[in-house]
């Protein structure tokens, strides 16, 4: 077996185990989502919302409202479109990248419009008597669902972009920062009560999802573009012969 072959054979076996993993992935989070879904409309998970926020108030401890504040502004609208503006610019510097600035808003502004569209959905009131104002309907959490998406697609572009030997362990630690990043939003969100526990956990699936959906959609799109632009640049090179 030639060496040619051998590096055929294994990118082909990593694709179909990346392709497997994906798929499983996404099953999965549809599955809970839609359990989470059910369960709201039957209102059959008020015992595991109440219990869960008594545990995240004793996890995160009390009068920490300050520092949950500012955490929790990480995933809000004003601080995701200045972020997400600034990466959009970096990408647009870097013309090998240039796909990005497009993946960048469809990743954010597709899990705005997604959430908007489950809440109008469900029409989940939001809990009583939460600790900041909060308007609009509570499931699934947007906070949560930007989180997963937007926090999702930096971890992607960490493992994509740092894949040097001598960079494992910095993006190893980008990576799990990222990762207890996104469940401390979800946390927050629960201890401001402005969204249920079942809230969080169905934006984190549905943001996971439409992430692992956009990210190959998108490359397809990239790469039929691609293949598009070369076709005519070759038919007018010929053209002008």
């Amino acid at each position: 077996m030639t060496n040619h072959l051998r590096r055929l054979l294994a990118g082909l076996t990593l694709f179909v185990a990346e392709f497997t993993v994906t798929l499983l992935v996404g099953i999965l989070g549809v599955l809970i989502f839609l359990f989470l879904g059910r369960e709201v409309l039957n209102q059959q998970v008020t015992a595991f919302d109440e219990q869960a926020t008594t545990w995240v108030r004793a996890l995160l401890g009390p009068n920490q409202l300050g520092w949950v504040r500012s955490v929790t502004f990480l995933a809000s609208a004003n601080f995701i479109i200045v972020a997400a503006s600034l990466l959009i610019g970096y990408f647009l510097l870097r013309r090998r990248h240039r796909w990005y600035t497009l993946l960048v808003p469809v990743v954010a502004i597709g899990s705005i419009v997604l959430n908007l569209t489950l809440k109008n959905a469900y029409q989940r009131p939001r809990p009583a008597m939460p600790l900041v104002a909060a308007e609009g309907l509570s499931f699934p959490s947007g906070h949560a669902m930007i989180a997963a998406s937007f926090y999702g697609l930096l971890i992607y572009l960490v493992q994509t972009h740092m894949r040097s030997p001598t960079l494992r362990w910095i993006r190893r630690l980008l990576i799990l920062g990222l990762m207890f990043l996104i469940l401390l939003i979800g946390l927050t969100r629960v201890y401001l009560r402005v969204h249920y526990t079942s809230d969080v956990l169905a934006g984190f699936m549905a943001g996971g999802v439409w992430l692992l959906l956009a990210i190959p959609l998108l490359k397809r799109i990239e790469k039929e573009t691609k293949k598009r632009f070369k076709s005519t640049m070759q038919a007018a090179e010929k053209q002008a012969q």
